[in-house]
């Protein structure tokens, strides 16, 4: 795994956010968020953006590039994901997690985030963490391996805050697939913020501003 970007705040880190890019993206591709955030540094929010292994993308033809793991198809709810790269993925994220509780942050003060297969790494992660996470946001993605979810989930994170957001015209991302996932977690009685934005596969202003408003509401 490539360097990770580490932005700190002025004094005392109090909380920690892992924030995980999209598919051919990198660990730059939302820096320039946390100035539109404008969290307080009274709060000692910590960003963490790693970087995603370098593998082939079957989906694009076999070609080398940033990615959580190999996409063979983009059918519903994930059904053929690639489990083992989901997985290792989840490793390294579940390493990062640690690396912070071991510098002094709580696990119940970490939140994972992710857009597009961010966000499936992210919600993956958190949901089966075996204690409790501060949050987890989730945009413009889905959730795969939904058929072992339930069995797999741990009840440390039963009751995590989740903020779900998507495109209403998302052409890369159906918003069908962030529906399905949607109605799973509610199903599973998981409590979800869901959001839905006049937008492609991107982030808008409005959703900054709420996503802002969901971190400071979960920080205590």
């Amino acid at each position: 795994m490539n360097d990770i970007i580490e932005i700190n705040p002025k004094g005392l880190v109090e909380y920690s956010v892992i924030w995980m890019h999209g598919l051919g993206a990198d660990a730059t591709d939302f820096v320039p968020i946390i100035p539109q955030l404008n969290i307080p540094e009274e709060h000692g929010v910590k960003f963490i953006f790693p970087n995603a292994p370098i593998m082939p993308v079957t989906i694009n033809g076999g070609y080398e590039m940033p990615a959580w793991y190999d996409i063979t198809s983009m059918d519903r709810m994930g059904a053929g994901a690639d489990r083992e790269g989901i997985e290792k993925s989840q490793g390294i994220i579940n390493s990062l997690i640690e690396k912070e509780i071991e510098a002094g942050v709580p696990s119940e003060n970490i939140f994972l985030a992710g857009f597009s297969q961010g966000c499936v790494i992210a919600i993956h992660t958190a949901l089966r963490y075996p204690t409790k996470l501060a949050g987890v946001i989730g945009l413009s993605g889905y959730i795969a391996l939904s058929d072992s979810l339930k069995v797999e989930a741990n009840k440390a994170n039963k009751n995590i805050p989740i903020f779900l957001a998507h495109g209403s015209i998302d052409q890369v991302v159906n918003i069908e697939f962030a529906k399905d996932s949607l109605e799973l977690l509610k199903s599973l009685g998981y409590s979800v913020d869901w959001n839905v934005y006049p937008m492609g596969h991107e982030v808008c202003l409005e959703e900054i501003q709420d996503i802002r408003e969901f971190l400071l509401n979960n920080i205590n």
